[in-house]
């Protein structure tokens, strides 16, 4: 046992004393001993302040989504929010009821608009029961809107609108007026949010002081987005369709090596385009700014020169001053009409007026990605993404148009060039966790994208439950893509079933909701054995045609009114079991 030293902080005969006495313990006996001085101290401490707990102000962050844009920005609010010390939840509108909103303190809502000024499918029940008259009361709720939407369609952000309006109606107080953003949303909306959570937050140093945010900080990784795009090399690039179709789609190839991108079945690749440097040069030489070629790689890859709004009108008469624009812009039936199929170069020529650089590139937004649903799967194809391209080419006004993404990828890429892309996850639309749930994917032209990377997919892990695709184009000949992939399948029995409609091949049109009519009584059984059913393509119509056939299928198989068929089409969509991805 080891002696007190002599400069221990006791007079000479205690030392002696405690060594006596220490020298003759026991190694249980000293730690005995060493507790219980070290609780002698702790009782004569003073005692210790008990801090107050941090009381957390909830927030509640309401999203209404379609291609995932709104569901993106609420999580990201909701974690800017929990560093500003609220206790914040996410919410889904697919998910939420009146009731819910009625118990939130603060309500932050991202709302995005879809197509001509409709919600997102998620969001329809909410707003409708909204809407009723028997909806709660929302006084004692603090809210603000956030609305995303895009001004290529007159309705713009009408869904933030609506919501804004009735959630004023309905009693509750606006915390900060309503934003509405454009596609390049990210930095307008950024700051908003910043602004009204410190709103809702009401004494913003109390509250900072009460939170302490931790990074541990994880090294950095490379982020590929729609401002930082990878460029993937295109490996191939071959149009399906034969030279006599009045037809272009492009299955397109692109590595992904090297990019650490990853995606599933039913994702969308964003790509980030560039504009035809001749129709750049068409809206330079209307604006009186021909031969700048450092505006010209700016508008080039950088700005929308072609999408035409009556934002972008008004602007421009307010920028020059110009009587007759003003008119135009004025007069709501006159700018509705000559809005539709023209582009921004028309107006400048219309409308002549000698520009500035700066004028000119402020009038125009920034030029937004495409989406493409991904066409392959991973398991299947490694380091590689799959796109199917559908040429957009048209005549309004006596001036041929083109589709800026797709013919930037038809017309001026080849194999060997790159194009800019990122990955756009799409978690609302995906294969079945369960194998053995069967599946209808209705996809005619480039719609049935996503399939074709289900079925990889399938046929990747060896899933054989069934599966059934309607297909439809024009021309059987001319127009029936990956025809023999398909056939393929078919063959080995990993694709159950497939029905095809092809619109010109007889006298009369025969689209894939003709097909569901005509195969009505298998389709009922199918959803009666819990099928879930995918609808990829054109929102305006196919999108719409097929519900309604749908619901026909349902009412007419079932016995029941086109109003319980209805309501069992919203029951099938809450449960996640009829995905669209429609556009």
């Amino acid at each position: 046992m080891t002696a007190l030293p002599a400069n221990a902080p006791f007079p000479p005969d205690a030392i002696a004393a405690l060594n006596q006495v220490i020298g003759a313990t026991s190694p249980t006996q000293r730690s005995w001993l060493s507790g219980f001085l070290a609780g002698i101290e702790a009782a004569s401490a003073a005692p210790a302040v008990v801090a107050a707990p941090v009381v957390r102000p909830a927030l509640t962050v309401l999203f209404a989504t379609e291609s995932g844009n709104s569901e993106a920005l609420a999580r990201k609010a909701a974690k800017d929010a929990g560093r500003l010390g609220f206790a914040a939840r996410v919410l889904d509108a697919a998910e939420a009821t009146p009731a819910d909103l009625a118990k939130a303190r603060n309500l932050l809502v991202v709302a995005s608009t879809w197509g001509e000024g409709e919600p997102p499918q998620r969001a329809i029940d909410l707003l409708r029961a909204l809407m009723a008259d028997d909806a709660p009361r929302l006084d004692g709720v603090s809210y603000a809107v956030l609305a995303l939407g895009d001004r290529a369609y007159a309705q713009f952000c009408e869904t933030g609108i609506v919501l804004d309006d009735r959630l004023a109606a309905l009693g509750a107080r606006r915390a900060a007026p309503r934003i509405e953003c454009d596609l390049d949303y990210e930095a307008p909306a950024a700051a908003w949010l910043a602004t009204t959570l410190k709103e809702f937050r009401g004494e913003p140093e109390a509250a900072d002081a009460s939170v302490i945010h931790v990074d541990f900080g994880h090294a950095a990784v490379a982020t590929f987005d729609k401002s930082n795009p990878f460029q993937a090399e295109i490996t191939d690039l071959v149009n399906l369709n034969s030279s006599r179709s009045a037809k272009q789609t492009f299955h397109a190839e692109l590595s992904l090596q090297g990019s650490g991108l990853a995606y599933e079945p039913g994702d969308a690749i964003g790509v980030v385009p560039h504009n035809d440097p001749a129709v750049v040069e068409g809206v330079l030489a209307a604006a009186g700014l021909s031969g700048d070629a450092a505006l010209h790689k700016v508008l080039t890859e950088t700005r929308d020169v072609t999408l035409l709004t009556g934002h972008l009108v008004r602007n421009l008469a307010d920028l020059t001053g110009d009587k007759a624009l003003a008119t135009l812009a004025g007069d709501p039936a006159a700018l509705g009409a000559y809005l539709p199929g023209r582009h921004v170069v028309d107006l400048l020529e219309d409308y002549p007026n000698t520009l500035t650089a700066p004028q000119l590139t402020g009038l125009l937004r920034t030029l937004p990605p495409r989406l493409y649903s991904v066409a392959s799967s991973r398991k299947l194809v490694g380091d590689e993404a799959h796109l199917l391209v559908s040429a957009v080419r048209y005549n309004t006004h006596g001036r041929d148009r083109a589709g800026v993404a797709s013919t930037h990828i038809a017309d001026r890429r080849r194999v060997g060039d790159t194009l800019g892309l990122y990955v756009k996850p799409n978690t609302h639309f995906r294969l079945p966790s369960d194998s053995a749930v069967p599946i209808i994917m209705i996809g005619p032209g480039t719609g049935v994208a996503p399939f074709r990377g289900f079925m990889q997919e399938r046929d990747a892990l060896g899933i054989e439950g069934r599966s059934w695709l309607l297909f439809g184009d024009q021309h059987y000949t001319h127009d029936f893509l990956y025809q023999l992939e398909w056939q393929d399948l078919l063959a080995r029995k990993l694709l159950t079933r497939m029905d095809v409609a092809f619109s010109r091949d007889q006298p009369e049109k025969v689209y894939v909701q003709d097909r569901l009519w005509q195969q009505r009584r298998d389709l009922h059984a199918w959803m009666q054995d819990g099928a879930h059913v995918y609808v990829c393509g054109d929102q305006t119509r196919m999108a719409k045609d097929v519900h309604a056939m749908l619901r026909d299928v349902i009412a007419d198989q079932g016995a029941i009114t086109p109003e319980a068929a209805e309501a069992h089409l919203d029951t099938m969509k809450r449960a996640g079991r009829y995905l669209l991805d429609v556009y």
